[in-house]
């Protein structure tokens, strides 16, 4: 009866995610991207990998802008850029077989 009730044997310990935080777009800054994604997820019955070109377009906006922060408190005010995502390369995202249609559909000079 006691096993029941022991819920301290297994302790949950958080930890960070992997790639980092993921702030929210709140200048809307990569909305047209996001956009372009869901509509493209919206007709294609949410079958993912149909919109991969999209979901890797709203990645590079994200990685490309960078956002103003801007805090005021009762003492100072301050301002600092910070990235909506920190860069990675596509290939890492899971996006190294558009890279390579990319390089092959472009002609060599």
């Amino acid at each position: 009866m006691s096993t029941a009730m022991n819920f301290g044997s297994k302790s949950f310990k958080p930890r960070p995610p992997d790639k980092g935080a993921f702030p929210l777009d709140h200048f809307g800054e990569c909305s047209a991207f996001k956009e372009r994604f869901m509509e493209c997820l919206r007709e294609s019955g949410y079958e993912s990998s149909a919109c991969r070109q999209r979901a890797m377009a709203y990645l590079e906006c994200r990685m490309e802008r960078q956002a103003i922060v801007f805090c005021i408190t009762f003492l100072f005010c301050c301002f600092w850029l910070r990235q909506l995502m920190a860069n990675e390369p596509l290939e890492k995202l899971g996006f190294k077989d558009l890279i390579d249609e990319k390089s092959e559909a472009k002609p060599e000079k």
